[in-house]
Formats: C-alpha cells, sequence, structure tokens
C-alpha cells in the first residue's frame, strides 16, 4: 500500500503536459502511474524537456490497460480518486487518504464516465469562461491537497 498519495495519469496525450507531472511528482515524492495507451513516446523530446533532469527522480510504473492497474491498486489497498469536471465533490472538501490514486484523464476528452461512476470523484471549481483546467495544473493542485489532508506533505 502506498504511504503518500499517486498521482495517475489515465492515456494522457500531449507530452508536456505528462513532463510537467512527472517533475511535480518528483518535486513531492511520490510515485506517478502511466496508463496505455500513451499519445506519445516516453523518449518524446517534448515529454523529457518538460521534465528537465528530474527524471531520473520520477518514480514511474508505465500500466499496459486500466484492468492491470486497477487489480493491483486494489490488492495493494488503494483507493481511486478520480477528477472530472463534470461531478463530484469540490476538492477542498474531500477526505483524501494516504492510499489515494488520483486519477486524471486525457487532456482531449477526459475520463470515459463508466470509470469513475459510483466511484469517488473530485472536482475543481472554474468560471464559466473555461471548460476545465490544464491537466498538468489540476494535478498539481489535487496532488497537494491530497498530501495535506493526508498529512503526507514531503516538507516539514
Amino acid at each position: 500500500m502506498a504511504h503518500k498519495p499517486s498521482l495517475v495519469l489515465y492515456q494522457p496525450e500531449i507530452p508536456p503536459n505528462t513532463g510537467n507531472v512527472a517533475r511535480l511528482t518528483a518535486g513531492a515524492g511520490v510515485d506517478l502511474h502511466l496508463v496505455e495507451p500513451l499519445g506519445f513516446s516516453l523518449e518524446d523530446k517534448y515529454l523529457k524537456r518538460a521534465g528537465l533532469d528530474y527524471w531520473p527522480r520520477v518514480r514511474l510504473t508505465v500500466w499496459p490497460d486500466w484492468l492491470t492497474m486497477e487489480k493491483h491498486v486494489q490488492d495493494e489497498g488503494g483507493r481511486f480518486v478520480f477528477s472530472t469536471s463534470h461531478s463530484g465533490v469540490n476538492y477542498c472538501d474531500f477526505p483524501f487518504e494516504k492510499n489515494d490514486f488520483v486519477v486524471l484523464g486525457p487532456e482531449t476528452r477526459g475520463l470515459p464516465p463508466e470509470l469513475y461512476a459510483d466511484r469517488p470523484t473530485v472536482r475543481i471549481p472554474v468560471t464559466d469562461a473555461v471548460r476545465s483546467l490544464n491537466m498538468s495544473t489540476a494535478a498539481g493542485i489535487l496532488l497537494y491537497e491530497a498530501l495535506r489532508v493526508s498529512s503526507s506533505l514531503p516538507y516539514p
């Protein structure tokens, strides 16, 4: 079981966003999980550039599909928390736990509703001026709130 919340990117599409999230997870000392298919190669220069020289510090697991990852997380006693702009609890009011796997969907289409139906979901409120936040921005907001609430901040 994880001792800190983790981030999961389900079928990410945009290399720089994933690179930014990789850097974020390295800085926070948490695991990053990528669920295939990916919209890019892990050797992509834009992915590497966004992650800069932090890649050796990224605790990365790439899963071949959702079901394989889901089984692993369930076997380890983890809990999925899904981020969607369509429904869910305001992220500020959600009781994050140390064994949470915060899941964000692909940038152009978001998570498929069947993935998060009847499961914990959170949302980040935004004005009507935009449909949603950039995935890597949302990842940062949700990860640090999960770390704060679960008392898992990476620094004293």
